[in-house]
């Protein structure tokens, strides 16, 4: 469907459920409004936040909703007083994060300040799968760790969706990293820049004293590593925040804890895109779909064995 026919395709579900709740529907194409830009994606990622807010309410209330923020496409109009961007260029985003900005379509419309340039070394697939995995872990480790040269960090499910992206960023700050994985996973955290892989299944791993902990897998993980956090170091619960009694064990032996959401960020996203044109970065993608097959899409993300990202295909 064409920008001039009005119409385009949207991803909507009527209830909460699994994949088979995801249908694509005809609708009318949005247009921007004061400050916004409509931008038609070419690649949208998908994320467990995704498959999350599906299934039960999170963040979107009730539906019908549609589903989707990571966004790589093509600026086509711009509301009045819209800056930063222009009518053609490539741009990527994270819109309207954590309200509805119905990425799983093949128009958005959002402010233009939620948008960047797309690096030229960056496919709109590569570049659909960096936003929100890629703004996680730069609050993570620029923003709320302040992560510094020589600093031991420990990225849990290091070759998953974020773990993959933070390890290149605490490496490009001259962090020594360690990322947990299986073990037929040790060759791909190497490569992109793991100094030390520890199997997540090995019981007796020792990682040795830790300045940070991201902890991306949950609780029990959390917990487990929380023995190698140096005193005055700090464990940032990414996935499901730090609950108040491992906050409290935590500071009972004088670590800091910390969790996040992320949120839209011109700033931290033109971090990222600097480290990709720089060669620093790089997005592993797993598997693209195209739209009509994002019900299969979610199925693979939910299996739990993804490494890297997952991406919907919009042309």
């Amino acid at each position: 469907m064409t920008a001039a026919s009005g119409r385009m395709r949207r991803v909507t579900q009527q209830q909460f459920g699994g994949a088979e709740v995801l249908e694509v529907v005809e609708v009318d194409r949005p247009e921007p409004g004061p400050t916004e830009a409509l931008v038609r994606v070419h690649a949208a990622g998908v994320n467990p936040v995704d498959w999350a807010s599906r299934a039960e309410e999170i963040f979107l209330g009730q539906p019908p909703f549609t589903l989707g923020w990571d966004v790589s496409g093509v600026v086509e109009e711009i509301g009045d007083g819209a800056t930063g961007v222009a009518v053609g260029d490539h741009v990527v985003g994270l819109p309207w994060f954590p309200r509805e900005a119905a990425a799983y379509a093949d128009y958005v419309t959002a402010p233009s300040r939620q948008f960047v340039p797309k690096p030229a070394n960056m496919s709109h697939v590569q570049a659909a799968g960096l936003p929100l995995a890629g703004l996680t872990a730069w609050q993570c480790l620029v923003d709320v760790a302040e992560v510094s040269p020589g600093q031991r960090v420990l990225i849990d499910a290091a070759a998953g969706g974020v773990g993959h992206l933070a390890v290149q960023i605490a490496k490009a700050r001259g962090a020594y990293v360690l990322g947990t994985a299986s073990e037929a996973k040790h060759t791909l955290l190497r490569s992109i820049g793991v100094d030390e892989p520890i199997d997540y299944r090995d019981a007796t791993a020792d990682p040795g004293g830790l300045d940070l902990v991201v902890g991306l897998v949950g609780e029990d993980s959390d917990r487990r590593w929380l023995d190698f956090i140096k005193p005055d170091g700090l464990l940032v619960g990414v996935l499901s925040g730090v609950p108040a009694d491992l906050e409290a064990l935590a500071h009972s032996r004088g670590i800091r804890t910390a969790r996040m959401l992320v949120e839209p960020d011109r700033v931290g996203l033109l971090g990222l895109t600097e480290l990709v044109e720089s060669g620093a970065l790089t997005v592993q993608i797993q598997q693209t779909f195209p739209l009509e097959q994002v019900a299969e899409a979610h199925r693979t993300g939910e299996s739990g064995r993804t490494t890297g990202k997952l991406v919907l295909t919009m042309t």
